[in-house]
């Protein structure tokens, strides 16, 4: 993780989340300007493009010289987004057990591009679900309401929570009634309720479709730890797998197993997609251990085309 210089204040007066989302943007925010893409960085960090017929006033003059584009300043009023992240909060998202894991990763991202946003002076809100819906919250752009949702979060990381399944359609289909403009809805989940059948899935699709007959804008980062969920890494030798969400537990040696695993999954990936795609729905994947500068990046790529 690429580090900015933190003020002792901050430290002092910052949760470890609030640190370590400001630490993460920072660190993004100046790879970007480092990078080809500087003009691109700038106008999500405190700028926007110039268009015909905005204030020339607002031009910032500066920056046109070092960079040979025209970007007006961003100012309090402007709320251009509105975000709602929702997060599971089922027990396999607390996978991998005693180890840096999903839940941890999506609690941790979601307060990076909450960071951003506020940054941006966009709106965002939260929404936590498990076999039921936790927690929801409208969309507001205030430091006080960044607070008090960076202390739900925290609250995300306190406990494992074993044997909690996931109703993730139930939960979209209040989620979007609940919403009542048309927003930018961020899903954190692992998707591995709906693999047992086909009817969870549709269950699902309905949900999501539920969102877009809404207009709402729907992205998910689909959470793994990519090289036990996806690719099956495991030594050659026997194991009890335990399903976290149900306790059901079954001993296998992974050789035996690992080719039928492979092709599931695969399988299921390659239809959640196909699905999305023909939904309008982006899916993107999130490996635990890749970072969060892909999330970020696919953040500002998905509000780009939003604009």
């Amino acid at each position: 993780m690429q580090n900015s210089t933190v003020d002792q204040q901050d430290i002092e007066f910052s949760s470890n989340l609030e640190l370590l989302a400001k630490q993460v943007v920072e660190g993004f925010i100046t790879g970007l300007h480092k990078s080809p893409f500087h003009g691109f960085s700038v106008e999500f960090a405190e700028h926007r493009l110039y268009n015909v017929g905005d204030n020339v006033k607002n031009i910032d003059w500066k920056l046109f010289a070092r960079t040979d584009k025209m970007f007006s300043k961003r100012y309090e009023e402007e709320t251009n987004l509105r975000c709602q992240f929702i997060i599971d909060a089922s027990s396999s998202m607390h996978f991998p057990l005693n180890a840096y894991n999903k839940i941890k990763f999506s609690v941790q991202a979601t307060a990076a591009l909450m960071f951003l946003l506020k940054r941006q002076r966009d709106a965002f809100g939260l929404s936590i679900f498990a076999d039921e819906l936790l927690l929801n919250t409208p969309a507001k752009s205030t430091t006080t309401h960044q607070k008090y949702l960076f202390a739900h979060l925290e609250e995300l990381l306190s406990v494992a929570k074993i044997n909690v399944g996931t109703n993730l359609e139930h939960a979209l289909h209040q989620i979007a009634e609940l919403i009542h403009k048309r927003s930018l809805v961020i899903i954190f989940s692992d998707m591995l309720n709906t693999i047992q059948d086909e009817k969870s899935t549709e269950a699902l699709f309905s949900a999501l479709q539920h969102l877009k007959f809404n207009k709402h804008e729907v992205v998910i980062f689909n959470v793994t730890d990519k090289a036990k969920e996806v690719n099956f890494e495991f030594e050659n030798r026997p194991y009890e797998f335990i399903d976290m969400e149900t306790g059901t537990s079954i001993k296998a040696h992974s050789s035996k197993v690992k080719d039928a695993y492979l092709t599931r999954i695969r399988e299921y990936r390659e239809m959640i997609q196909l699905k999305c795609t023909q939904y309008k729905i982006d899916r993107i994947d999130a490996d635990i251990l890749d970072g969060f500068y892909p999330v970020l990046q696919a953040y500002l790529i998905k509000r780009q085309k939003m604009n």
